[in-house]
């Protein structure tokens, strides 16, 4: 077998999501001794290679993570709860990051939230990107709802009379309050997740559990600041 070859096969390939967790996780592997900086200064570029660490870095959409890493293109990858949930791969998840932290919630036109008790609730019509995590939380709840699937602008729907709620992610609230919509409910907190394919746990152990332990103490570092 060529040295090449052999360099090839012992190479972790990491799927990053593209946008703001990419920065964030950045810091976390930059803590953990592994830098890929470099990608950040040409958003063009997709795929960049950490020759010294053995590392590949392949930079995508949030929601295709897990499809590559669960059919192996990718041995590890970063996904939020969100998307982990909405998709059920099949995928190992050994570490919560931390990163990319926000909230899932209901929300629904502030003047509708005024009088509106979620404890009342028996039928209701609700907008979101997540129709698995939504149905799951009212049937949990014993309430019916109708759902309605959106790709983006969650929070036209209730102002333009398409549902009387969402249900979709929130950071600061600022963009709800700005189109006269207000939080009603939790459905969970959301965090970013380490994910790996289970065929590289067999077929990479030693090079799994050495990232997943380093990024492990750089996790718990950040928690003592």
């Amino acid at each position: 077998m060529s040295t090449q070859k052999r360099s090839l096969e012992n190479t972790l390939t990491i799927a990053l999501p593209k946008g703001r967790i990419l920065k964030e996780a950045l810091t976390v592997f930059k803590a953990a001794g592994v830098d890929f900086s470099e990608i950040l200064q040409d958003e063009r570029r997709l795929i960049f290679e950490n020759i010294a660490e053995g590392l590949r870095f392949m930079v995508i959409r949030s929601q295709d993570v897990p499809t590559y890493v669960e059919h192996g293109a990718a041995d590890m990858g970063i996904a939020g709860k969100d998307v982990l949930l909405e998709q059920a791969k099949d995928l190992y998840e050994p570490l919560d990051l931390g990163i990319g932290a926000c909230r899932m919630m209901v929300a629904e036109p502030k003047e509708l939230g005024a009088t509106d008790n979620p404890r009342h609730w028996t039928h209701i019509r609700v907008a979101t990107k997540y129709p698995n995590i939504t149905l799951k939380h009212f049937l949990d709840k014993g309430i019916q709802v109708e759902i309605i699937k959106l790709y983006g602008s969650i929070e036209l729907a209730p102002l333009l009379g398409l549902s009387e709620r969402i249900v979709d992610l929130v950071q600061t609230g600022e963009t709800l309050r700005k189109n006269g919509l207000v939080e009603v409910e939790d459905v969970m907190p959301i965090t970013s997740k380490l994910v790996c394919n289970r065929a590289s746990l067999k077929t990479k152990p030693k090079r799994v559990k050495d990232l997943v332990d380093r990024l492990s103490r750089a996790v718990a570092e950040a928690k003592k600041r």
